[in-house]
């Protein structure tokens, strides 16, 4: 979820360029199940540059951690940065976005998972599909967080629902696992470059629980799709009362020290997950399909 956050200051949170890797994606046999990533940087495994790694997409996403654990042959189409309007109309994805070894895209995001799940009918092991939040990005900015969301988030089911239809019937009955996302925005609880951060952690608990993730959830539910709940996995619907000693923010509310840790955005102001971050998802992508 490549996202920009403009609360009073302008945050850039885009992908950069993208590096080699060390660890290598898993290999393919004849026998091996197929497993089609679709979305956004959350898919791709994208890093900010300035934690000490290059910036780009990285093996150490929820999707490579998902298709190795699972001994899956991953095909990642995702392309960081986009929509749900271009998952489905844009063709090519820059070098810089593009998830780690995948071919240059000449389709669609969609078109390209089509014809990889019809090429492996039967042997499909798994779809997952993160999506939404880049649509949705403005909308922080605003002086109606919640009413944007909530009128954005019609185009969102949309786009999903026509994307959900064609996967489905082009991956049979293999399983079909959505997402949404960690609650980033409480890591605004302990920021210093946005005004009324605490306010705007506390706006954002609503927008998750009640706005976004149950629109989401029943686009998923339409085709017989699995929701991860990343928000409530990570900690986002816990209270805001609690507190936590953070090593770097001191005493904070629970849910703050959980996205410090798991996302870049207490340190960096940047949406995206950290290495435990993605082990957090892979692990629940992973009990979903009972794995």
């Amino acid at each position: 979820m490549r996202v920009a956050v403009l609360v009073g200051v302008s945050v850039v949170l885009a992908a950069c360029t993208g590096g080699p890797v060390d660890e290598p994606v898993v290999t393919s046999t004849s026998a091996e199940q197929v497993y089609v990533s679709v979305g956004d940087s959350y898919a791709t495994g994208y890093r900010p540059a300035d934690v000490g790694n290059p910036a780009g997409s990285s093996a150490d996403g929820f999707a490579y951690l998902v298709g190795r654990r699972a001994g899956f042959r991953l095909v990642n189409v995702a392309c960081s940065g986009a929509t749900s309007a271009q998952v489905r109309q844009d063709t090519g994805c820059a070098v810089a976005n593009r998830a780690v070894d995948a071919p240059e895209p000449a389709a669609t995001q969609l078109d390209a998972a089509v014809r990889e799940l019809r090429a492996n009918r039967g042997r499909v092991g798994l779809v997952t599909v993160v999506i939404g939040g880049n649509d949705l990005s403005a909308c922080v900015a605003g002086p109606d967080v919640l009413g944007c969301v909530a009128r954005g988030i019609e185009d969102v089911r949309t786009n999903l629902a026509a994307i959900l239809t064609a996967l489905r019937e082009a991956a049979g009955d293999a399983p079909i696992v959505g997402l949404t996302y960690p609650d980033v925005f409480l890591g605004a609880w302990v920021s210093a470059r946005l005004p009324d951060g605490q306010a705007l952690a506390r706006t954002s608990v609503p927008l998750f629980r009640d706005v976004l993730n149950p629109a989401l959830s029943a686009e998923y539910g339409k085709i017989g799709a699995k929701f991860v709940d990343v928000t409530a996995v990570t900690g986002g619907y816990d209270p805001l009362d609690g507190a936590s000693v953070d090593t770097a923010y001191g005493p904070v509310p629970d849910p703050v020290a959980k996205v410090c840790t798991l996302t870049y955005f207490c340190a960096h102001e940047d949406v995206h997950p950290t290495p435990a971050g993605h082990e957090t998802i892979a692990s629940a992508v992973l009990a979903a399909i009972g794995r």
